[in-house]
């Protein structure tokens, strides 16, 4: 009967999920590291960027202001392991690093303005950089979304729900878009000629 009892244990715990939990949590991990990591690489550009720009004669004040406000909030917020657990936080974190792209993004619009940077190699090696750096953020950011699924499909399935229950393992929070209704709406087009003045 023991034998049978022992036996019964072992089958229940291989189905568990207890070692998918620990891989899926390492693989979590890992990728929100390669999140941050490309987030980093991006902050280290920025002054560098703000640096070159500044050097324009007339280059809107006001513009450069935001992106270093933005690049500030974005740094000063501490991207900890436990992050990753704190809806809250997390969400924090993420508006913070949404301002700096839209102020990355404005400043770039603003620059095309200014035929002096245009013709700067410095800063068109930098805004290459940039540029290469938001899309390793993308495909870091996917990688992490596709991560944070799998883990979370496991905390919540049967039978390693019950795992999840006794062990403590929340589902994570993922990735989100900041203006998520307003891009679901169609987007208006229309070939109507604007009024003449």
């Amino acid at each position: 009967m023991r034998r049978l009892a022992g036996v019964l244990a072992l089958v229940a715990l291989t189905g568990c999920g207890y070692n998918d939990f620990q891989k899926l949590d390492e693989d979590v991990k890992g990728s929100w590291s390669e999140v941050l990591n490309q987030y980093q690489r991006r902050a280290d550009l920025v002054p560098n960027l703000v640096a070159t720009v500044k050097g324009e004669a007339g280059f809107e004040q006001d513009t450069l202001t935001k992106v270093v406000e933005a690049r500030a909030k974005a740094t000063s917020i501490q991207a900890t392991p436990e992050l990753i657990n704190n809806p809250e936080a997390f969400k924090k974190f993420q508006a913070a690093q949404g301002e700096l792209s839209g102020a990355l993004s404005r400043l770039l619009v603003v620059t095309e303005n200014y035929p002096n940077l245009k013709a700067n190699q410095g800063f068109q090696d930098l805004r290459v950089q940039l540029e290469g750096t938001e899309n390793r953020i993308t495909v870091a950011r996917n990688r992490y979304i596709k991560t944070v699924q799998e883990y979370n499909v496991l905390a919540r399935s049967f039978p390693t729900n019950l795992t999840a229950m006794v062990f403590h393992y929340e589902v994570k929070p993922n990735l989100a878009v900041a203006n998520e209704a307003q891009i679901s709406l169609p987007p208006a087009v229309s070939f109507d000629k604007p009024a003449a003045k």
